[in-house]
């Protein structure tokens, strides 16, 4: 088993793909790629909020951090003992994220989150310090507030590709997308409303700097566009009645999405 990684620096690019075109898409990425070590996956992520939303309504305000904690779990089913992960996303202004993680149960992940009670199996000072600021910061609960449930098929970069350096790319196609804020448990099955149409599925490209020329030919030839899209900000905007969708990111709205 390798090892598990604990913090990602990474520019993340997000793309809308109409579900007719994935099969060519797919193929023609993997001249280039090959299926991850665990290409197909369930994922199951609960986002911690408070109880208002404040922490997703700051994210879209363009001089506010964007950051989102979430826990999340590669398994079917989760158990109350099962290891998940308990992960702090961000993203500076240059658009380059940042994932911190540690590996801990669900019991354990929640009672840290909503009371603030550690036990051993939380130990990255980093992460506890982190999340006790913003426990202080909006001194209120920061409890489970979204899930979020999607199918991921993902690939990563071939070691080597003829006139091109190595540069670990990586990329995920997402679909299935379910999201409720009524139930928010990994124990309360994968139920929920859909997040986009039917017909599409969101595309995301992970590299540590600037896409290659090869990807980009096939971003190109498929006539894909970097998006402005959020998972958890569009389950939010849905959860309360307002409109939200993957807008092109030089588009500009009135709303920011992230």
């Amino acid at each position: 088993m390798k090892p598990i990684e604990t913090s990602f620096k990474r520019i993340e690019t997000k793309y809308v793909v109409a579900k007719g075109d994935l099969a060519n898409l797919i193929e023609d990425l993997k001249i280039y790629l090959v299926e991850d070590d665990y290409p197909t996956s369930t994922i199951s992520n609960i986002y911690f909020d408070t109880e208002q939303f404040d922490m997703i309504q700051e994210d879209g305000q363009t001089t506010k951090r964007k950051e989102k904690i979430r826990m999340r779990t590669y398994l079917s089913q989760a158990q109350p003992d099962s290891q998940v992960f308990l992960e702090i996303k961000s993203k500076d202004r240059t658009g380059v994220g940042r994932k911190y993680r540690l590996l801990s149960t669900p019991q354990s992940i929640t009672q840290f989150m909503t009371k603030g009670q550690l036990d051993s199996s939380i130990k990255d000072q980093m992460m506890i310090e982190k999340i006790q600021q913003l426990q202080e910061e909006y001194q209120q609960a920061i409890i489970p507030r979204m899930y979020i449930y999607y199918d991921r098929f993902s690939l990563k970069e071939k070691k080597e590709i003829s006139g091109f350096p190595y540069n670990k790319i990586r990329v995920t196609i997402d679909q299935n997308l379910t999201y409720r804020d009524e139930n928010v448990s990994l124990f309360s099955g994968k139920d929920g409303f859909p997040l986009l149409n039917e017909d599409i599925v969101i595309m995301e490209i992970k590299a540590p700097g600037r896409k290659p020329q090869w990807l980009q030919d096939i971003l190109d030839q498929y006539g894909l566009v970097e998006q402005k899209f959020s998972k958890y900000s569009c389950a939010y905007h849905k959860s309360q009645g307002l409109d939200y969708s993957p807008r092109p990111s030089t588009e500009s709205v009135g709303t920011t999405y992230v």
